[in-house]
């Protein structure tokens, strides 16, 4: 299965499970792989979903899925067959924050990502992490090599 198969075959889980409501997803994004581990590109993609379960409850059916994929954590930053993150919650319509042993939020490197805001820009055009809109995040970032992957 390729890369672009399994970030497919994650969004589709979301779609189809009784427990999450899928309201959006990104396109796919190509990024050049980082953390001084040799590695083909990185694919991206932003999914937005509304359900009851808790962030940690969401963060264990991520690693399902990533366990599902044969992912493996042998490497720190090395190659992974699925990377899924949790970027933020919004209860409410405030956002959540957590900082346990497996699970912070929002996400404390998010901002700094254009790997990540580029597709969630995409998709959710005003939001925001904290007080800062992921638009201006987005343009404070040099996201040239954050290029969409064209359909098949």
């Amino acid at each position: 299965m390729t890369p672009r198969q399994r970030v497919e075959r994650a969004m589709h889980w979301f779609g189809a499970s009784a427990d999450y409501r899928l309201i959006a997803t990104s396109s796919l994004y190509a990024t050049p792989a980082w953390g001084g581990v040799e590695q083909d590109d990185f694919m991206n993609s932003v999914a937005v979903v509304e359900t009851m379960k808790t962030p940690h409850d969401i963060l264990d059916d991520a690693h399902e899925l990533e366990r599902d994929a044969h992912r493996t954590r042998d490497i720190h930053w090395g190659p992974r067959t699925l990377d899924i993150d949790l970027i933020t919650s919004i209860n409410n319509g405030s956002e959540e924050h957590y900082d346990t042993d497996n699970l912070t939020l929002p996400h404390p490197w998010a901002h700094q990502r254009a790997f990540v805001l580029k597709p969630w820009l995409e998709v959710e055009p005003h939001a925001r992490i904290g007080r800062q809109s992921i638009a201006a995040l987005l343009d404070s970032l040099d996201s040239r090599e954050v290029e969409e992957v064209k359909p098949q």
